[in-house]
């Protein structure tokens, strides 16, 4: 399996399910993940079409993966509207556009129906091209990881083995509760390929240590690890960024993410420049940044 820090923007654009998270195992805790606003272009929000979307911006500064967020504000079941980028009837044709593979976040929560984490949404996601579904939970949802386990077992059920499904919690959600090995564990036994977990240092309570023991008990399970930034802190100061990217490193998550809580519907893309570098080094770095511009579009049919 080739790793995802190797790829160029037409093999990353195809890149999906298992064959992602076995991409992303294989480049050693150096995959970047950027959470956006499925329906933002924060720069320069023109609807007549000028400027660019969030998902370009982070692709520019560095993310490998775009994972889009609030999906119902873009997608009405049969197409996206993403301003910036034009009307898209396929996650196949935006990936190719933007050269990232994009992911959508579902929920188990109280969430619009179409954000929810039932099996005929997420199959039509799958169908569109979706790269990866991930199972999480916007805050005040009162998502729960219990919630979490049983949709995970719902759709690995429904999608069969092949799907990406990265399921937890990047903060409370509005449900309050410890972060434990045995809940990041039962996430992978329901299904999840990859389990999301608030990196030391964003969540209260979670230490280097309790970290450390959970990544290596779902890697040891069969899983990935996406540590995660998900309470602002995707805002700071770059000057935050080593403690935070170094803890991770030292805790062992194989992917990285950024929440979209700065720029109106993303994060700092200097932020996200920054733990790019801390992690994987300027080479790496400014390969990824220079695959970004737009490629050309594939013609429905």
């Amino acid at each position: 399996m080739s790793r995802i820090l190797d790829l160029d923007r037409e093999q990353l654009a195809a890149l999906r399910g298992r064959e992602l998270t076995a991409a992303v195992a294989a480049a050693e805790g150096r995959t970047m993940v950027a959470e956006v606003f499925a329906e933002r272009a924060a720069l320069i929000p023109n609807p007549g079409g000028s400027g660019v979307h969030n998902m370009e911006l982070v692709a520019a500064f560095g993310a490998d993966i775009v994972v889009l967020n609030l999906i119902e504000r873009a997608w009405d079941g049969e197409k996206l509207e993403l301003p910036g980028l034009g009307t898209f009837t396929s996650f196949t044709d935006l990936a190719a556009c933007i050269g990232r593979p994009v992911a959508v976040n579902l929920e188990p929560g109280d969430v619009p129906e179409i954000r929810r984490a039932k099996p005929e949404h997420a199959k039509r996601l799958i169908d569109m091209g979706a790269a990866m579904l991930c199972i999480t939970a916007n805050p005040g949802t009162g998502g729960s990881f219990e919630g979490m386990a049983r949709v995970t077992e719902e759709l690995r059920a429904g999608l069969g083995d092949d799907v990406a499904l990265w399921s937890g919690k990047m903060h409370h959600a509005g449900h309050p509760e410890r972060v434990t090995v045995d809940k990041l564990t039962r996430l992978v036994s329901a299904g999840a390929d990859g389990v999301v977990m608030p990196l030391p240092g964003t969540l209260p309570g979670v230490t280097k240590e309790l970290a450390a023991q959970a990544v290596a008990a779902v890697q040891d399970a069969g899983a990935i690890v996406m540590g995660a930034i998900g309470t602002s802190q995707e805002g700071s100061h770059t000057n935050v960024v080593p403690q935070l990217a170094l803890n991770a490193k030292e805790v062992g998550v194989d992917a990285h993410h950024f929440g979209d809580s700065y720029i109106p519907g993303m994060c700092d893309p200097e932020v996200l420049y920054a733990y790019s570098v801390a992690i994987r080094g300027r080479r790496h770095t400014w390969n990824r940044m220079a695959l970004g511009g737009r490629g050309q579009r594939r013609l429905a049919g």
